[in-house]
C-alpha cells in the first residue's frame, strides 16, 4: 500500500529532481471526494442547532446536558487536531482518513438513535474525534496530490469553498430535514455521504506519509489537548456566564500548558509542531488573517440566521435560502482565486479580500432595517467573495510554508485557526451583541414611581364586615297572575312561553 518512492504527481516524498506535474482527471476526482467530506463536517457543525428543541424534548435533556451536546463535538475536534495532523504524517494520510470516515459514519449512526442524552453526548465526542482525523488528512492529501502551484491554489479554493459553504448550508439542510423527519435525520444524512467518501478514498486516493517521521510523542499530544480544550471552554463559558473564577482558572491552565508545550517542542529533534514557523511574520500574519476571517464569518452566520427568523419572521428553511448568496459567492471564488493571487501576491490578495468582506458587512449593517431583500443579498455576496478569497489565500500560504512531508502538521495548524475562529466568533460577538442589546433597552425604572406613593399593603389584610342583607318583602308562591294581551290567566310572565297561549 505504501511506497517509499511514489510517482511525482501523487507521491508523499518530496523529489526535487522532478518538475511539478499537472494533475489529471484522477486527481480532480480525489479532490471531489475530499471536498465532499469536509463539506459534510462543516454542515455537521452548524446543523444541530436547529434540532436542539426537538431532541431536548424527546430525550428529556437537562440544561447542562444540552450544553454538553452542543460543545462536546467542538472540544474533541479542537483538542485533537494537532495530534491527528502529525499522526497522519506518521502512519499515512490515506489510512487515517479511511479510519476517520468509517468512525464518523458509525458515530453518526449512534447519535441518530441515541436513547438518552448521555448516549448522545458520547456519540458527539466520537464524532469530534473522527472529525479531527478528517480535517487535516483531507487538506494534507490535497497538498501532496497537486504539485503544480497554480493547480494547488485552485484545488485549495475548491476545498475552502466546501469548508465555508458547508457551514452556511447547515441551517438550510437542517431546515429541510426537520420539516419532514425527526431530529435524528440530521445524523442519518451522514451515512450515505460517508459511504460514498469511503469508497472514493479507497479507490482513488494514493497513500502518502513522512518517511522520516519519528516516534509519536504522547506527552506533546497530551499537552496540546491541555492547551486547547481549556481555552475553548473558557471562551464559551465566559460568553454564557461572564467572567468568573472558573473561566479564569481554565484560561490560566491553557496558558501554562501552552508554555510547557512550546518549551518541549523546541527541545525535541522532531517536534509535534514546528514552533519556529511562528517566528516568520508572514506565517504568523497568515494564521491571524485566517482566524479573523473565520471569526467574522461564523459570527455572521450565527446571528444573521437568528435575525432572519426572529426579526424578519422567516422559517428556518426560508432563512437558510436567504443565506445562500454568501455560499454561492464563496464558491465563485474558485474561478478567480488563481488569477488574483498570481497578480497581487498573497499579502495584497489577503488585504483586498478583507476589505471586500468588511464592505459587505457594512452593507448588511446599513440595509438591515430597510424593507426588501436586495440590500441584504448584495452584502452577503460581498462577504462571501471576501471570506472565500481570504480563506483560500491564507490556507495556500500556510501549506506552502512547509515541506510536503510535513503537510499534515501544517494542515492541523490551519484547521486550529479555523476552530478557534468559530469559537471566538460566536462567544465574543455574542457577548458584544448582548451588551449592546441591554444598553439599547429603554429605562423602565420610572414605572415603579406610582407604586412608591401608595401606602404599604398590610398582610394579612384586615377583615372587612360582611354587608347586612337588605330587607325584602316575603315572596309568595305561586306568583300572582300577570295579565296577558290575549286574555291568558297563566302565571307565566311571557305569553309566548305558555302552551295555552296562541303561537
Amino acid at each position: 500500500m505504501t511506497s517509499a518512492t511514489p510517482s511525482p504527481s501523487v507521491g508523499a516524498t518530496p523529489d526535487t529532481s522532478h518538475r511539478p506535474v499537472r494533475a489529471g482527471a484522477r486527481q480532480w476526482a480525489v479532490l471531489g471526494a475530499l471536498t465532499l467530506a469536509v463539506t459534510l463536517l462543516a454542515v455537521d457543525g452548524t446543523v444541530l442547532a436547529l434540532a436542539m428543541p426537538a431532541l431536548t424534548a424527546d430525550l428529556g435533556a437537562t440544561s447542562t446536558e444540552v450544553l454538553w451536546i452542543g460543545d462536546a463535538y467542538s472540544f474533541a475536534l479542537a483538542g485533537l487536531l494537532i495530534s491527528m495532523g502529525t499522526l497522519a504524517d506518521r502512519i499515512g494520510r490515506r489510512r487515517l482518513l479511511l479510519i476517520g470516515v468509517a468512525g464518523f459514519g458509525l458515530a453518526s449512526l449512534a447519535a441518530a438513535f441515541a436513547p438518552t442524552a448521555g448516549w448522545l453526548i458520547a456519540a458527539r465526542v466520537l464524532l469530534g474525534v473522527a472529525g479531527a482525523t478528517l480535517m487535516p488528512s483531507t487538506l494534507s492529501i490535497v497538498r501532496n496530490v497537486f504539485t503544480d502551484p497554480a493547480q494547488r491554489t485552485r484545488a485549495i479554493a475548491v476545498w475552502s469553498a466546501g469548508a465555508s459553504g458547508g457551514a452556511a448550508l447547515g441551517p438550510l439542510v437542517g431546515g429541510v430535514l426537520l420539516e419532514h423527519y425527526w431530529w435524528g435525520s440530521v445524523f442519518v444524512i451522514n451515512l450515505p455521504i460517508m459511504l460514498l467518501v469511503l469508497i472514493s478514498v479507497a479507490l482513488l486516493v494514493p497513500e502518502s506519509r513522512n518517511p522520516a517521521a519519528a516516534r509519536f510523542d504522547l506527552v506533546s499530544a497530551a499537552l496540546s489537548v491541555a492547551a486547547i480544550v481549556p481555552l475553548v471552554w473558557a471562551v464559551k463559558h465566559t460568553a454564557k456566564s461572564g467572567i468568573d473564577v472558573a473561566g479564569l482558572l481554565a484560561a490560566a491552565l491553557s496558558v501554562g500548558a501552552a508554555l510547557v508545550f512550546v518549551r518541549r517542542q523546541r527541545a525535541l529533534r522532531t517536534p509535534l509542531v514546528d514552533v519556529t514557523l511562528f517566528a516568520r511574520p508572514a506565517f504568523t500574519g497568515t494564521i491571524l488573517v485566517s482566524l479573523i476571517t473565520i471569526f467574522a464569518f461564523s459570527g455572521l452566520l450565527f446571528f444573521f440566521s437568528q435575525y432572519l427568523q426572529l426579526v424578519r419572521g422567516h422559517s428556518p428553511l426560508e432563512a437558510g435560502l436567504r443565506e445562500l448568496p454568501a455560499t454561492l459567492a464563496s464558491i465563485a471564488v474558485v474561478v478567480v482565486a488563481v488569477r488574483i493571487i498570481a497578480r497581487l501576491g498573497v499579502g495584497r490578495a489577503l488585504a483586498a479580500a478583507l476589505l471586500v468582506a468588511a464592505a459587505g458587512l457594512g452593507v448588511l449593517a446599513i440595509t438591515e432595517g430597510a424593507a426588501g431583500y436586495a440590500g441584504l443579498a448584495a452584502g452577503l455576496i460581498l462577504v462571501g467573495l471576501g471570506i472565500g478569497m481570504a480563506f483560500t489565500a491564507s490556507t495556500d500560504a500556510i501549506l506552502s510554508a512547509v515541506p510536503r512531508e510535513r503537510a499534515g502538521a501544517a494542515s492541523a495548524i490551519s484547521e486550529m485557526s479555523y476552530e478557534l475562529g468559530v469559537a471566538l466568533g460566536i462567544a465574543l460577538l455574542g457577548t458584544l451583541h448582548m451588551a449592546l442589546y441591554r444598553a439599547g433597552l429603554p429605562d423602565l425604572s420610572g414605572l415603579n414611581a406610582p407604586r412608591a406613593r401608595r401606602s404599604p399593603t398590610r398582610w394579612p389584610p384586615a377583615p372587612r364586615p360582611w354587608p347586612a342583607p337588605a330587607s325584602r318583602a316575603p315572596r309568595s308562591w305561586p306568583p300572582p297572575a300577570t295579565p296577558s294581551p290575549t286574555g291568558c290567566r297563566s302565571p307565566r310572565s311571557s305569553p309566548r312561553s305558555c302552551w295555552r297561549c296562541p303561537r
